[in-house]
């Protein structure tokens, strides 16, 4: 039993490019890419996309130089940069397969070129990492072991099973989902700052963006519980890339050498 168990983790286990982390896959790429495009397509109907020409070439100037240091990466990956425009909204995201979105509403926390490199090298970094396929394969091994808890219990009363239920679905919340979450938002800046650095860009410009969009946080009344959020906070995540910019310094040196 030891043995077959010990074969599927293999079986669907991969490693994360750059930190070298195991993950647990039970989604397959394809399938994974096929989400990512459908849920993109939706999208680019029901927002609207920017129509500033020099906004958009900026982007894809942009996407094209992260891109092009990631495909080693995911070789299969369909890169797609778009600019939604949502003045409103100071967020970017990525869905899988290498569809990346950018609301205009993030571009004055950017600021400049530097700082667009830092959000779309994020972005880029979960659709490498396949944070996605991911969390797939967390919820639905979460949702087997509700359902193997509830077997468990059949002989129990409907209200014990009913806090019993209650109970785990809190635990595996803040004691799995969030924290995996975070875990993914931090990888993503690992990954993205080592990114940007192999594409030119100057990797300090990350922890100023990440200053600006911590300053912004705190007029909206930014998070303070970072163990019940799905993101890190902004000083988590900026000692952890003054941490690493000494590596990602090497990076960019090793590329202007080159240029």
């Amino acid at each position: 039993m030891v043995v077959t168990q010990l074969v599927v983790f293999l079986t669907f286990c991969g490693t994360v490019a750059v930190t070298g982390r195991s993950q647990l896959l039970l989604v397959s790429q394809a399938e994974e890419i096929k989400l990512g495009l459908a849920e993109f397509d939706k999208l680019k109907h029901a927002i609207p996309m920017s129509q500033d020409a020099n906004l958009n070439a900026l982007v894809q100037r942009v996407g094209r130089r992260i891109a092009a240091v990631a495909d080693a990466d995911l070789p299969n990956a369909q890169w797609e940069f778009v600019l939604f425009d949502q003045p409103q909204t100071a967020n970017a995201f990525c869905l899988p397969g290498g569809k990346v979105g950018i609301y205009t509403g993030i571009l004055p926390i950017t600021k400049n070129e530097g700082g667009l490199a830092t959000v779309i090298a994020h972005e880029v970094a979960h659709a490498v990492t396949r944070h996605g396929a991911e969390r797939i394969s967390e919820g639905l091994l979460i949702h087997l072991g509700g359902k193997a808890l509830d077997a468990a219990m059949k002989t129990n009363s409907e209200r014990t099973r009913a806090i019993a239920l209650a109970a785990y679905g809190l635990g595996s919340t803040v004691g799995i989902e969030l924290p995996h979450s975070r875990k993914h938002e931090l990888e993503a800046d690992h990954i993205g700052l080592i990114y940007m650095a192999r594409a030119g860009y100057d990797p300090r410009e990350a922890i100023e963006f990440w200053k600006r969009f911590g300053a912004y946080s705190r007029q909206k009344g930014g998070l303070s519980l970072e163990f019940l959020s799905t993101h890190p906070l902004d000083q988590t995540r900026i000692a952890q890339l003054e941490s690493l910019l000494p590596k990602a310094m090497e990076e960019y040196r090793k590329t202007l050498t080159r240029q």
